[in-house]
């Protein structure tokens, strides 16, 4: 099995040779299995174990096994306990969703503190059977057939292609010694049902069930790497992206068949899996929005308009008065200072404005407008509210949150990138001038 293991992962994951690996060890024949093979390999190992504090003793024998191990091959070793029934019952998940949010929230956050660059878990190849099964039988979709990924971001996972025979069959001859976890007999849970109960049938009708799993299974990933590479493709046909909104064009996506199926796989990974409220969406009146958990949906007119959530933060900014550039997340500022007698006809645009100074109180102010906002438009008469302008001007919500202001004090001098206040306008008494562009980042 070395070789194998060897010929596999360093064909498939040739960068693992220059990561620190984080092992995740629970004490189990898998987990140790691959503890093993990974060191015999001389690969750079750290090795975590989650006490996840359920099964009482064992649970805590299981922890002083995996400490041994660390000490035994000279790895180090991270240990972590949970209170897992609270944590479940607090966040109203059950005991299985807590544990792996738990445990991955941990391996995360050991490798943000560069403890580790990649997580390799033991997942092996009945462990995918029993995943497309438990998918299947809830219903599932292509993506839920090609069960456990390989590799998904920083998690590798290379004993997939191994069954759990060959591993065992492995410890044995090489005398690796484990820890049983007899919570894994139960079947009580639907997971274990499958393992005890429904996967020995279907070998009993095909004995080499594992083996025409693993090619199934291969051809569905290759089938679903096709699809994706398409929906990749018509998603950059019908969209356009300006200033971090996804501008989705709803002619051309009311033109793709089978519909469902499309906005299924097209807004998925921004959160947003009802494909009928989408489709409401698509025939609604402009301002009507759709919620996932990251991304918001906002109609407007001929367009859906995909973007995360704003700051919740008001946060503002100042600028001194030598200040010559000011720049924040995509907005460039430019501070030019000039006599009144160079002024040009260009320096009037809607990326720039000309400022008479001695009416700036320094420091001067950059933030997101807020409500209640208003000022003196140049060229109106009188006051106006920013969001009757705004709407006067036909904004939609997203682009009224991109609005930045400038401000002198309290007073707004420029609605950046849209219009002056006329109060900060030059005259003939003008003595200096501060000309003020905007530019963006991608404009750099």
């Amino acid at each position: 099995m070395i070789e194998k293991f060897k010929t596999y992962i360093t064909t498939n994951f040739k960068e693992l040779k220059s990561k620190k690996i984080l092992v995740t060890v629970s004490g189990g024949l898998d987990s140790v299995v691959l503890l093993h093979l990974l060191q015999q390999l001389h690969y750079n190992l750290v090795i975590a174990h989650c006490n996840f504090k359920l099964r009482g003793e064992d649970a805590d024998k299981d922890e002083e096994f995996v400490r041994n191990l660390g000490e035994k091959f000279k790895i180090p070793t991270e240990v972590i306990s949970f209170n897992t029934k609270e944590f479940a019952k607090h966040n109203k998940l059950s005991i299985q969703e807590a544990a792996r949010k738990l445990r991955y929230d941990w391996f995360d956050n050991l490798c943000n503190q560069n403890i580790a660059d990649v997580i390799v878990t033991a997942h092996h190849l009945n462990d995918n059977l029993e995943t497309v099964l438990h998918h299947l039988i809830r219903g599932t979709g292509l993506i839920g057939l090609t069960g456990i990924p390989a590799k998904n971001k920083n998690i590798i996972r290379p004993l997939l292609p191994f069954s759990r025979d060959e591993i065992e069959k492995f410890a044995r001859k090489n005398q690796i010694s484990w820890r049983e976890d007899k919570s894994n007999a139960e079947t009580k849970y639907r997971r274990n049902k499958i393992r005890h109960q429904v996967i020995p049938v279907l070998q009993e009708i095909n004995p080499q069930l594992l083996q025409s799993f693993l090619k199934t299974h291969q051809h569905l990933q290759n089938a679903n790497t096709v699809l994706q590479q398409h929906f990749t493709t018509v998603w950059q046909q019908i969209t356009t992206t300006n200033n971090r909104i996804i501008k989705v064009d709803i002619k051309q996506l009311s033109k793709l068949t089978p519909q469902d199926y499309y906005l299924y796989e097209l807004f998925k990974p921004f959160g947003f899996t009802d494909a009928s409220e989408i489709k409401k969406l698509m025939i609604a009146q402009s301002g009507k929005l759709l919620f996932s958990k990251t991304y918001r949906l906002l109609k407007d007119r001929d367009s859906l308009l995909l973007g995360s959530f704003p700051e919740k933060e008001k946060i503002s900014f100042t600028i001194s008065k030598d200040k010559k550039r000011f720049e924040i997340d995509d907005l460039i500022l430019i501070f030019k200072e000039t006599d009144f007698r160079t002024i040009n006809p260009s320096d009037k645009d809607k990326n720039s404005v000309v400022i008479d100074k001695d009416l700036l109180k320094f420091p001067l102010t950059v933030r997101k407008w807020q409500k209640g906002d208003y000022f003196y438009p140049s060229g109106m008469q009188g006051k106006k509210k920013l969001s009757k302008f705004f709407k006067d001007k036909k904004l939609n919500l997203f682009e009224k949150e991109n609005i930045w202001l400038l401000l002198s004090e309290n007073q707004i001098v420029w609605v950046i990138g849209m219009r002056q206040d006329k109060r900060f306008l030059i005259s003939d008494k003008t003595k200096t001038k501060i000309k003020i562009s905007v530019l963006h980042s991608e404009n750099k």
